[in-house]
């Protein structure tokens, strides 16, 4: 049994309750997940990126990498796969109304990555965080391992890290330079109207991923 899944078996009923409660199946919304799940967020990200810190050498590894690999190991895609190794669903369905049991909702990428954030959050409540992140980190192991593996481009990473703050962004191409066969571009990346990267490039997407990069930077560091 993964830890985590230890963890959870181990919470008090009211705080179990509460994981899996959904907003709109409470006449109050602070009997929801939600405020658990914003929690949960923030010892996901601490406790994936204190892993990772040491593991990785700071001459190849800098800000903007470490935040990519993070972004990936955490994503809504890899919420989701630990939420059902965790057979979550099935627990979310149980507590639901009968009247949403067969719907989508219980199957939506958001609601799970909600849930097993919000199951962090119980978690770190009832029994601190040391205890806590070394739940998260194995129960996370196969996606950050895929994350070193297989990392994923700037673009990819600057959305994921946009995701949650709410907030999209926009790439626009500003200057093409050279002759049709060695044209240069360069690429603003911006984010509710701020421009947050500038990029060149042989390519509109390479253009894109340096301006993504530099974006990426730019968030870490603020």
């Amino acid at each position: 049994m993964m830890l985590l899944a230890g963890m959870l078996e181990e919470l008090p009923e009211d705080l179990a309750r509460q994981v899996f409660t959904h907003a709109s199946w409470s006449e109050r919304r602070s009997d929801s997940y939600e405020r658990l799940a914003f929690l949960g967020d923030s010892v996901l990200s601490l406790a994936v990126s204190t892993h990772l810190y040491p593991r990785l050498e700071a001459e190849h590894f800098g800000a903007g990498r470490l935040t990519k690999i993070r972004a990936q190991a955490v994503s809504g895609v890899s919420c989701r796969a630990v939420a059902e190794r965790l057979a979550l669903p099935e627990r979310l369905r149980a507590a639901a109304p009968a009247s949403v049991r067969e719907g989508g909702l219980l199957e939506t990428e958001r609601v799970l990555a909600s849930v097993i954030e919000a199951v962090i959050g119980a978690c770190y409540l009832q029994a601190g965080y040391e205890r806590t992140a070394e739940a998260v980190v194995e129960a996370f192991g196969p996606e950050i391992e895929g994350a070193l593996e297989n990392p994923v481009d700037f673009k990819s990473a600057l959305q994921e890290l946009l995701a949650r703050r709410g907030a999209e962004v926009s790439y626009e191409v500003v200057a093409e330079e050279g002759p049709p066969h060695e044209r240069s571009y360069e690429v603003l990346a911006r984010v509710d109207g701020r421009d947050l990267g500038r990029g060149t490039g042989r390519s509109k997407k390479h253009a894109e991923q340096e301006a993504a990069r530099v974006a990426v930077d730019r968030l870490t560091s603020e």
